[in-house]
């Protein structure tokens, strides 16, 4: 049975900890603050059933004042579970958004229990950026990125801080956040 308040707490709990505690995204604290951010849980279990509530948030990301929503973060804990899966269908979500003409207004980047970069072991601590405690689907807005980039051109620079955050802290303290999904007895 899918507990979705249990799930909203976690992601919340993973976001103010891990996102903004950290400072893995600087620009999340404001939206975050803002109250901007809509949180969606999915109970598709199949690629079809999570591809049309897809289709739905971001319409609706579309149509609704940026300053009431200015992202949403689509969590679907009961399908896509394995990460190389997972990866896969960002190819189809990128291609529904151009199938909606949503392409250049809104864009989807991702998150996973399992993420892993190319060029990295599974255990490797820099993962973590990128590991949220259910698969996660974050619709953003271009115009966001946009204001983002031009408040913070050196955007690789993000990338490198967030490295050097994770290594100093360690698998060890990454643990300690506690930001993974609650174990199910």
């Amino acid at each position: 049975m899918l507990d979705k308040d249990e799930v909203n707490a976690a992601t919340r709990n993973w976001l103010e900890k891990a996102v903004i505690g950290l400072n893995l995204c600087p620009f999340a604290r404001a939206v975050y603050a803002g109250d901007r951010i809509r949180y969606v849980v999915s109970d598709a279990t199949t690629l079809e059933a999570l591809l049309e509530v897809l289709a739905a948030e971001l319409e609706l990301l579309a149509e609704t004042d940026e300053n009431k929503t200015e992202t949403t973060l689509l969590i679907h804990p009961l399908v896509l579970g394995d990460f190389l899966e997972y990866n896969d269908f960002l190819e189809l979500a990128d291609a529904l958004v151009e199938e909606l003409e949503l392409d250049g207004q809104l864009q989807v980047a991702s998150f996973h229990p399992q993420y892993q970069f190319a060029e990295t072991e599974p255990d490797d601590v820099t993962n973590c950026s990128n590991r949220s405690p259910y698969p996660t689907l974050h619709l953003l807005r271009e115009s966001s990125v946009e204001r983002a980039v031009a408040a913070h051109p050196d955007t690789e620079q993000i990338y490198r801080d967030n490295i050097k955050t994770l290594r100093q802290l360690g698998r060890e303290g990454w643990d300690r956040l506690d930001v993974e999904a609650p174990k199910k007895p």
